[in-house]
């Protein structure tokens, strides 16, 4: 079992609306995350703060909603706040922020590695899964990525002011890269010009 884990606490102050109820294809970008992951991640935890009750209220997917009352520290204690609530039987997360709804379903099944032979759902396979799976395109690197259940003692022992980034980089050496044809994979909205260059290319 994989649990997903979105991150959907900040003030979206550049976008000046909730991030997570702007429309994509049909329906929220918190919504449409939480479709995706569900087909494979359980269970998908939604961190909330700023606006958390607006949030709730509009989000029609089921998911399990945590709030994180520090959510002004920034996204360090979000992720952590939902990695607490990651059931023990969890082989990793999938992770992801709540402004990257573009990404392509197919790849969320190639970081999953559903039906290879380092499947995290199947884990009597001979090769294990890695601590990490993080996606590029064109070399980029972008989101969701996978982590082991291994690596949610060292997220969750980051001091204020540290970033998750200082785990994965200090994991490289134990880390899959995969090169997808998924530009969705970088769309990160975080102001109204990203959000109407996403809303067209979507037309």
């Amino acid at each position: 079992m994989t649990a997903g884990l979105i991150l959907a606490a900040g003030a979206s102050r550049r976008m000046g609306t909730p991030k997570a109820l702007l429309p994509y294809r049909g329906e929220t970008f918190l919504n449409r995350l939480i479709s995706l992951f569900a087909v494979h991640c359980s269970p998908v935890i939604v961190v909330m703060g700023a606006g958390a009750a607006g949030i709730r209220a509009a989000t029609t997917r089921p998911a399990t909603f945590v709030v994180n009352a520090d959510w002004p520290n920034g996204q360090t204690s979000s992720l952590q706040c939902g990695l607490a609530a990651v059931p023990s039987d969890a082989a990793g997360v999938l992770l992801t922020l709540v402004d990257h709804p573009a990404v392509d379903a197919l790849t969320i099944e190639r970081l999953l590695d559903v039906g290879g032979t380092g499947d995290v759902a199947c884990p009597g396979q001979a090769q294990p899964a890695p601590l990490l799976r993080i996606p590029r395109y064109h070399s980029r690197r972008g989101h969701p990525i996978f982590f082991s259940r291994a690596l949610i003692p060292e997220f969750l022992a980051l001091a204020p002011g540290a970033t998750a980034k200082d785990v994965v980089h200090a994991h490289a050496a134990d880390t899959d890269f995969l090169d997808l044809d998924d530009p969705g994979i970088l769309a990160d909205i975080d102001d109204p010009a990203a959000y109407r260059a996403l809303t067209e290319a979507a037309l």
